[in-house]
C-alpha cells in the first residue's frame, strides 16, 4: 500500500501541519513514507522526517514561550560558573533525566529557589526538549498572566471566555506554570489554582512548576507581629491542600544560589 493512500487517514493534527518548503524526495510531500516488508515485518507507513521537523517547529510556536526565554535550552544552562551552588548541576541532571524518561514517567517537576537561579530557564529547556525529542504538546504560562487573562474574560467587552482560556491549560500534555504563588492570595485565586491543578491531576497530565516560595505549610505566628514579619510560604500563597497535591504531582528540585542576573550586572560594571 502506497503512502499517499494514508494521507486521508492521518490524524487531523498532522493533516493541517505545515508542508515542507521543498517537495521531499522521500515522501513526495505527503508527510508519510512506506517502509518495505522485511523478514517477518509487513510493509508499514511512518511519518517522514521532513514532516516531523515541521511539526516540532509548530508545536514550539504554540507553546507560548516568551521572547525573553526563547534562547533557553538545557545545553546552555550554566550550572558550573565560578561560585555556582552544587544544587544547579544536580537540577540540570534531573531535568535531563526527566526528558529521557518521559512519557514513561509522567510525574512533573517543581523547581524551588530564590529569584535569579535559573528556574524558568530550566523549565523552558525541558519544555523545548520534550517538543523536539518527544513531539509532546506543551504550553508555557506565567501564573500572573494566566490569572489576569481569566479575570479579563469576565469583562463583557472581551471576546474570550474563561473556558477558551482554560481549555488548552487543561488539555496540553505538559504545562509549565511559572512563578506559582506570585499573586497575593484571595478566595478567587485559591479556587482558580485548585481548579487548574486538580483538573490536570485527575486527567494525569504532567505539570512543571517554578516558584520563589519555600515549600512549607502556612505559617502560624503566635502574635500579629510574628505573622506579619515572617516571609510567606508556598502554603500561604496557594493553600495547604494544593501544596500537598503538588507533592503528588511533582518531583521537587531545590535550586540555591545568588541571583545570576545581579552577578552579570555586577561583573559588567567592573569591566
Amino acid at each position: 500500500m502506497m503512502a499517499e493512500e494514508f494521507t486521508s487517514k492521518m490524524p487531523a493534527s498532522l493533516q493541517d501541519s505545515p508542508a515542507p518548503t521543498e517537495t521531499c524526495t522521500q515522501c513526495g510531500g505527503s508527510g508519510w513514507r512506506t517502509l518495505p516488508a522485511s523478514g517477518d515485518k509487513p510493509q508499514s507507513v511512518v511519518k517522514c522526517q521532513c514532516r516531523v521537523g515541521n511539526w516540532a517547529e509548530r508545536l514550539l510556536k504554540k507553546a507560548r514561550i516568551p521572547a525573553r526565554y526563547e534562547h533557553c535550552t538545557l545545553s546552555n544552562f550554566d550550572s558550573d560558573f565560578p561560585g555556582a551552588n552544587h544544587s544547579l548541576a544536580a537540577a540540570l541532571f534531573q531535568a535531563n533525566r526527566f526528558v529521557e524518561e518521559y512519557p514513561v514517567e509522567t510525574t512533573g517537576l517543581m523547581l524551588l529557589g530564590p529569584i535569579g537561579v535559573g528556574k524558568t530557564h530550566l523549565a523552558v529547556g525541558v519544555l523545548r526538549e520534550l517538543v523536539l525529542q518527544k513531539n509532546a504538546s506543551c504550553l508555557f504560562y506565567d501564573y500572573r498572566e494566566l490569572l489576569k487573562e481569566i479575570q479579563n474574560s469576565y469583562n463583557a467587552t472581551v471576546q474570550t471566555t474563561e473556558l477558551e482560556i482554560l481549555k488548552p491549560v487543561f488539555e496540553t500534555e505538559v504545562l509549565v506554570l511559572d512563578e506559582l504563588g506570585a499573586v497575593k492570595p484571595t478566595e478567587w485565586v485559591w479556587d482558580t489554582v485548585s481548579h487548574i491543578l486538580n483538573t490536570r491531576y485527575n486527567d494525569k497530565r504532567t505539570t512543571i512548576i517554578t516558584t520563589n516560595f519555600d515549600d512549607l505549610p502556612p505559617g502560624r505566628g503566635r502574635t500579629p507581629l510574628e505573622r506579619t514579619s515572617r516571609e510567606d510560604t508556598l502554603g500561604d500563597r496557594i493553600g495547604e491542600r494544593m501544596r500537598s497535591r503538588l507533592r503528588e504531582m511533582c518531583r521537587v528540585i531545590e535550586m540555591q544560589g545568588s541571583d545570576f542576573r545581579q552577578n552579570i550586572r555586577r561583573a559588567r560594571s567592573q569591566w
